[in-house]
């Protein structure tokens, strides 16, 4: 029983964590250090959507 829970929940998780590919959204962990490096190479192939997170990280930080 405790194996099949197991592998039902590494199953799931997996699933989930494959559906993580979006496009990052704004924030202080994304605009911040290792977040802004990560975030940016998800905009590789657009330069536009790539401009206007950065826009958006530039808004956020004289939010602050």
């Amino acid at each position: 029983m405790n194996l099949k829970h197991s592998a039902v929940c590494v199953l799931i998780l997996s699933t989930v964590l494959m559906g993580c590919d979006e496009v990052p959204e704004a924030s202080a962990v994304n605009c911040s250090g290792r977040g802004m490096e990560s975030a940016l190479t998800a905009f590789k192939n657009d330069e536009a959507k790539r401009q206007a997170f950065i826009d958006q990280c530039d808004a956020l930080k004289k939010a602050n």
